[in-house]
């Protein structure tokens, strides 16, 4: 591992901070909003006609389906249009003691429709809504049972077709629909999640479909991928009713070489002759490449990467390297950039060693299961771990869909890599730590365009994933080394081969959540292109051919933080993923190119430029040194626990249960003394979320993330820790439920309302010494999530892991806060 620099400590690892307290928070649901007014007994009896309309249909469905012997899902699926511009009550219409089913929710402009499965017998139950809505029915104390709050916000009711079940984008529906594709299906579950896949399976097999063979799970979802047309599909009325909703399934990006560079084979001796890394076998991490495969036979790989941790998914497919893309990244996760490498005259240390899984089909393979990445990923952890089961790693991968369509939103994909991260088969014992690309721009236009378009190349699929490490791309080469050729990005901006979650929607996690060298990209009066000196220099595939090549873009970045993650991994082997992952995030800081780009030039910037900011940028180019040390002036406080969010109470059902407190071992004295000097203090909460995904609404009872969690700091005007406490159960879920907010902690970039998207929560806050002298407690506490939602699923006792960062730093170069809080360390321990 890198030799610590002067003044360079390690981290403060504590232990038994923190104190569990009762928690307090409000239900979901917040502030009545103002319904729409309709005619009562017009709107009723449209509505009641439509339901008459669809009990024969529903007979005769159901009939249909027990005559083909499907033993499950015997009912049909109608569709509720919303009102436009009114938030259809979607959450309404789901009742599991009936085992009526909300399958989905989509948007079309300003109406929202939402996808039901209603069991055979069922209509009735709105029926009687409808009944009680024309009658207005009372119950005690006149309070209102007519069931309002829904109805007003329907339009229509009929039976869902196809369209009601495609949850993509519209333009992804070939015109032809006798066009056949591959189609992503997400099925419920229903009980029992393999009868509903074999009764699809054979619907769609009799349609003349054809279902891939593996699938993927989740707690309310199974998905397979289909083969087939809207033609066949559309007209097996009992095969859409086994459907939750539609996609389509997704290609991966092209694999792009590296334009070339020939290097002399004796730089590389060199290199070798003074290079060091851990011997085969040792107890050194590992970084684990998911890609195109490795060809080993490089002699600066063969070093690090031994040939039984060659992997494949598919063993037609071998395990070497066709595409050129895999050995490059190993080559960048093992050594760097070797442009610094070649040549050094300091000794090259590689602190870990390679693993590699291939699971990219050969040139040409076009089977389902080649576009089944949730599955495809899935079979590619599981290979190394079975013949390595206790070894430490870093799993990293470059592959992405070759579009930005999901816009934030969790994909089968996606939500795959959060599964495997929190190791959910596993009961959460190992957890993974994920290093992920962002996906590239590798439009001409796009690169013209920049640096406006930034905001609209977005992060690919996977990039979403709440619990994996996100990377985009930043550039500090500007020589193009042709005179008539001017690099598009300055030094520290943004790479034009990065991309963004600028659109996203505001309930979708900060992504990219760091940024790493990806190269530039040079242009004239003629256009732009890629330009070798503005690469990375890394290992090259066929090394009798030459010996290296050049890459770039987020696929680079990405190993780059792949490797300063083993990095961590081999000087604090002891600590978490969740951890691994927050002290590279912790580490990163803007360029100042970076705030050129997104602040404003005069005046403080607002929360929300710091917002627009993280989504362009994430927190900054991470700092190894940093990640790794602490200093005098600058110390670093990591701590990892655990707190139960919820428990069942017999009369309230599934509530919070627990908040932690944490005491912290904090220079008062010191900081005091030092007054009004400028300090400041970042504050980094990681933790795994068990995924739940479907297209029923990101805040509503049916939410993504198993459980959601938030720190807050003691102020100032929290004159004890009983306030302090008060203060956090007064302003819990306030995001969820609409209530009024706390008065605001302005001196944080984001603040509580900004900085808690996804399961790694950042926030820095710049201030006086004095300021900072009172806030020695963060508390971490829990918010809505769908173990507390979803108590059917009996996920509710769980505990929680979590991992906190907190670092103090001041200019003050004379001050040693450090040793301060070491020796209060040393006391409590």
């Amino acid at each position: 591992m890198p030799e610590a620099p002067a003044d360079k400590r390690a981290h403060l690892v504590l232990h038994d901070t923190s104190q569990a307290l009762g928690f307090t928070a409000h239900s979901p649901g917040g502030g009545a909003k103002a319904l729409p007014e309709r005619d009562r007994q017009a709107h009723g009896q449209v509505l009641r006609g439509q339901l008459q309309v669809l009990e024969p249909i529903a007979a005769e469905t159901a009939q249909a389906q027990r005559e083909r012997g499907l033993e499950s899902g015997i009912g049909l699926q109608i569709e509720f249009e919303g009102q436009p511009d009114v938030e259809l009550a979607f959450q309404s219409l789901a009742n599991d003691a009936k085992k009526i089913e909300l399958l989905s929710v989509r948007k079309a402009g300003d109406v929202t429709f939402a996808n039901v499965f209603v069991p055979d017998g069922k209509l009735e139950h709105f029926e009687r809504y409808i009944v009680d809505y024309l009658a207005d029915r009372k119950g005690k104390g006149d309070r209102s049972l007519d069931h309002k709050a829904l109805i007003n916000t329907i339009s229509a009711i009929r039976r869902a077709e196809l369209r009601a079940l495609w949850t993509d984008d519209v333009e992804l529906l070939p015109a032809d629909p006798t066009a056949a594709f591959w189609w992503e299906v997400w099925l419920p579950v229903r009980g029992d999640r393999q009868q509903v896949v074999a009764d699809f399976r054979a619907l769609a097999q009799a349609a003349g479909c054809e279902v891939s063979a593996h699938q993927a799970q989740f707690p309310e979802r199974t998905v397979v991928l289909m083969f087939g047309s809207q033609a066949q599909f559309g007209q097996a009325v009992m095969l859409l009713n086994c459907v939750a909703e539609l996609r389509r399934a997704k290609d991966t990006a092209e694999f792009f070489d590296g334009m070339g560079v020939e290097e002399q084979g004796a730089w590389m001796n060199d290199l070798l002759a003074h290079a060091q890394w851990p011997a085969a076998g040792a107890a050194a991490p590992h970084v684990c490449l998911l890609d195109s495969g490795v060809n080993r036979g490089h002699p600066m790989l063969a070093p690090v990467l031994e040939a039984v941790d060659q992997h494949t998914v598919e063993p037609a497919w071998g395990v070497d390297d066709l595409a050129n893309h895999g050995t490059g990244l190993a080559g960048l996760a093992a050594y760097g950039d070797l442009t610094d490498a070649v040549g050094q005259a300091a000794p090259v240390v590689v602190s870990h060693r390679l693993e590699s899984v291939k699971l990219t089909p050969v040139e040409g393979a076009n089977a389902g299961d080649a576009r089944h990445h949730a599955y495809l990923f899935a079979e590619a952890v599981s290979r190394p771990e079975i013949a390595q089961p206790d070894r430490q790693r870093v799993f990293t991968t470059a592959v992405t869909a070759s579009d930005y369509r999901d816009r934030g939103r969790p994909s089968s994909w996606s939500a795959m890599l959060d599964r495997l991260a929190v190791d959910v088969d596993g009961g959460g014992e190992s957890p993974r730590l994920f290093v992920l690309a962002a996906g590239n721009t590798r439009e001409h236009d796009a690169w013209m365009a920049y640096p406006d378009s930034l905001s609209t190349n977005l992060v690919h699929d996977p990039g979403q994933a709440w619990n994996a490490l996100t990377v985009g791309a930043c550039t500090h080469k500007t020589d193009t080394e042709i005179a008539t050729l001017a690099a598009i990005a300055a030094e520290g901006g943004l790479s034009p081969y990065t991309t963004t979650s600028r659109t996203w929607d505001s309930a979708w996690p900060l992504k990219p959540d760091v940024v790493l060298e990806g190269g530039n990209v040079g242009k004239d009066d003629l256009g732009a292109a890629g330009v070798p000196s503005l690469n990375l220099l890394t290992t090259h595939n066929v090394p009798d051919e030459r010996l290296f090549t050049t890459t770039n873009a987020t696929s680079a970045a990405s190993a780059l933080c792949a490797r300063m993650a083993a990095q961590i991994m081999a000087a604090y082997p002891e600590l978490r993923p969740e951890t691994g992952r927050a002290l590279i995030v912790h580490a990163a800081e803007w360029t100042p190119a970076m705030r050129q780009m997104f602040l404003p030039e005069a005046g403080a910037p607002s929360k929300q430029d710091y917002v627009n900011l993280i989504r362009h940028c994430g927190w900054g180019v991470p700092d190894l040194q940093r990640a790794l040390w602490s200093a005098g002036n600058s110390l670093t406080l990591v701590v990892e626990d655990v707190v139960h969010p919820y428990v069942k109470d017999g009369k309230r059902g599934v509530v919070s249960r627990d908040m932690n407190l944490h005491e912290l071992p904090w220079p008062k004295e010191e900081l005091e003394a030092l007054q009004d000097a400028k300090v400041q203090m970042r504050v980094t909460l990681s933790y795994f979320v068990e995924p739940n995904p479907s297209a029923r609404g990101a805040a509503s009872k049916f939410h993504y993330p198993s459980h959601r969690l938030r720190f807050d700091v003691k102020r100032p005007l929290d004159l004890t820790t009983d306030d302090f406490v008060a203060r956090i159960n007064a302003a819990a879920q306030q995001e969820d439920d609409g209530a009024a907010a706390n008065p605001r902690d302005a001196d944080w970039y984001l603040g509580d309302r900004r900085r808690h998207r996804g399961s790694l929560h950042q926030d820095v806050w710049e201030g006086t010494a004095v300021d900072l002298a009172s806030r020695g407690f963060i508390a971490v506490y829990p918010s809505a999530g769908w173990w507390r939602t979803r108590p059917a699923l009996e996920r509710y006792a769980l505990p929680a892991r979590y991992s906190l960062i907190v670092s103090l730093r001041t200019d003050q170069v004379d001050v040693d806060l450090y040793s301060v809080v070491a020796n209060k360390v040393g006391i409590v321990v």
